[in-house]
């Protein structure tokens, strides 16, 4: 919120920094794509790679998911204590 005003300049300037098939296809074979989502798919990282076979984006999520509901968990038991 905010930047919407300059969202077309950041685009811009940002535009050779998108993580893409031809990036990836420099890199070691081991390599993984991780995203922490949401992600603006054509912008900063393509769909063919946030979907590929190198990435670790949803795996990456879904491990912040269960750190989340720990912390929660933690926060309330801590306050009924």
């Amino acid at each position: 919120m905010g930047q919407e005003d300059d969202a077309a300049r950041r685009r811009a300037a940002f535009a050779d920094y998108c993580v893409d098939d031809d990036l990836m296809a420099r890199t070691a074979t081991t390599a993984i794509a991780l995203h922490c989502l949401p992600a603006h798919r054509g912008e900063e990282i393509t769909a063919e790679v946030l979907d590929g076979p190198q990435s670790l984006a949803w795996v990456q999520a879904e491990n912040r998911l269960h750190v989340g509901k720990v912390l929660l968990e933690h926060v309330v038991i801590r306050s009924k204590a």
